[in-house]
């Protein structure tokens, strides 16, 4: 294949706006009003499937959407309309639309917008298609769409002008189809088993609910900083304080870091409180729940992610934090020193800045295990220096009642016994500020109004967050979050402010 030239983009469009205004000369409007489609592509594909070929039909239905190919032979062109539900043929002859709608389908590009009208037919090579009697140009496209013997599959490209990635992929809108069904499932779910959905504020006045560096703003009005929410947390359990027993809310959470194949700085998170309960009871929640989700999208709780085969049918592989370090890089924790894990730590070049042996776990545990699960499994027994909200174990008070639910090396999300004793959460904030002095920047800060809150009673209550992003990277087979985020953080375009 020779060498492609490259594409001026400008003499393209400079003709597509000559082609515009010659069609406004001929009293054309390139950007019509609307004309309703009788049917979607899909549903015709489906309901007139049993035609044999060259079989016509009486039945007339309009279809609108994008053109995305054309061939034209002479008196008879065929073309591909796509929707939001698929492909369709049109079948356009000049002895059926008239002279006029012919000369006009032969100035209409790929990536013009059109409605057609006309009868249901499959061709002899046995493709369904619309025989065109009336056809109206909605809406000129004025650029042109990826060249089709590529695609489009420059993912910086694809990232950052989404609605080309949705034209050109069918499978990028299948993707967020199945995103928006995941998020009405864990809706369904919820919603029946009791949970009322809320709202809370975006802006705090303190981050907290998470170790995260925030996004910082300024209020002009009460010339005061605000916090982008890290986390839905603290406001949740507020509302339990105040009285609400079963409480979530699915949100945008910001975190002030890094990007990677599972970090976007923003992102939806699901935060669910649940009184009279605790991280036993959270627990199988999150199976039926993920399960349930993860059945009514794909048909099966088993599924395949990235090679792997995974399957939600409930219960889940539960090992503690300690079992887990051990099986997988064979370092029996709980009879090392601080000492011992440090020394652990930097003979594997890792930084050890915790000042606590629970915090030298956590190290050891995030960055030497936690990639190295396959799952579903929950990890719980966490230190409870890497737990300042979460309730100490009654049977051992080094550990936090807490678990995380990991699949092929992702925390897909966290969860605990909220702790609810206003002293105790008071003396975990002050090692917290100790750990951020000591140069930790997402240790947790003081939050005074909470504890405030605490001080009035909250009911034995279990916690959860789970990334909705990171669930639909597994319901999509996704290797990127940046592919079931419509509109991914990326830097600026080269020359552009």
């Amino acid at each position: 294949m020779e060498d492609l030239k490259p594409i001026d983009l400008n003499e393209l469009v400079k003709e597509r706006i000559r082609k515009m205004e010659e069609l406004r000369r001929e009293g054309i409007d390139p950007f019509a009003p609307k004309l309703k489609p009788t049917h979607k592509a899909l549903s015709i594909l489906n309901d007139y499937a049993h035609l044999g070929a060259g079989e016509e039909t009486e039945d007339s239905v309009s279809v609108a959407g994008r053109i995305m190919s054309t061939r034209r032979m002479g008196k008879a062109s065929f073309a591909h309309l796509r929707d939001v539900s698929g492909r369709i043929q049109l079948y356009v002859r000049t002895d059926l639309v008239g002279e006029g709608a012919y000369r006009l389908f032969g100035k209409i590009d790929v990536g013009d917008i059109i409605w057609a009208q006309g009868r249901i037919f499959r061709t002899k090579t046995g493709e369904i298609s619309v025989m065109v009697r009336e056809l109206k140009l909605l809406t000129k496209s004025l650029r042109p769409l990826p060249e089709k013997w590529h695609g489009l599959r420059d993912k910086e490209i694809r990232y950052r002008q989404r609605y080309l990635d949705l034209i050109a992929n069918p499978q990028a809108m299948e993707a967020f189809v199945i995103r928006s069904r995941a998020v009405g499932a864990v809706r369904s779910y919820l919603n029946t088993r009791g949970f009322i959905e809320v709202e809370t504020p975006v802006l705090h006045e303190l981050a907290g609910g998470a170790a995260a560096r925030p996004f910082i703003t300024h209020h002009n009005a009460l010339d005061t900083d605000l916090h982008l929410r890290i986390a839905l947390e603290l406001h949740l359990k507020r509302l339990v304080v105040g009285g609400f027993e079963k409480v979530y809310e699915i949100g945008r959470v910001f975190r002030n870091e890094g990007v990677s194949f599972k970090h976007n700085p923003e992102y939806t998170m699901l935060e669910l409180y649940e009184a009279y309960a605790d991280y036993e009871d959270i627990m199988r929640l999150v199976e039926g729940m993920v399960s349930t989700v993860v059945t009514e999208i794909k048909g099966s709780p088993v599924i395949e992610y990235q090679g792997h085969k995974l399957d939600f049918t409930p219960p889940w592989e539960r090992l503690t934090m300690a079992e887990a370090i051990n099986k997988l890089i064979g370092l029996d924790v709980e009879k090392m020193s601080a000492e011992d894990l440090r020394a652990a730590l930097e003979a594997r070049g890792l930084p050890s800045i915790s000042l606590t042996r629970g915090g030298l776990i956590g190290v050891l545990y995030d960055k030497l295990v936690e990639h190295l699960i396959v799952g579903p499994a929950f990890i719980t027994n966490h230190p409870i220096e890497t737990s300042p909200l979460s309730m100490r174990s009654r049977t051992n008070p080094d550990l936090a009642d807490r678990f995380e639910p990991i699949v092929v090396g992702m925390e897909l999300g966290n969860a605990f016994t909220e702790l609810n004793d206003p002293l105790d959460q008071r003396e975990r904030f002050l090692g917290q500020m100790k750990e951020r002095e000591a140069g930790d920047q997402e240790a947790h800060v003081m939050d005074e109004d909470f504890i405030r809150a605490l001080e009035h009673g909250m009911p034995p209550t279990g916690g959860l967050g789970i990334g909705i992003d990171r669930l639909t990277m597994l319901l999509t087979d996704s290797p990127s979050i940046r592919d079931v985020i419509l509109f991914p953080l990326l830097r600026p375009e080269e020359g552009k402010s």
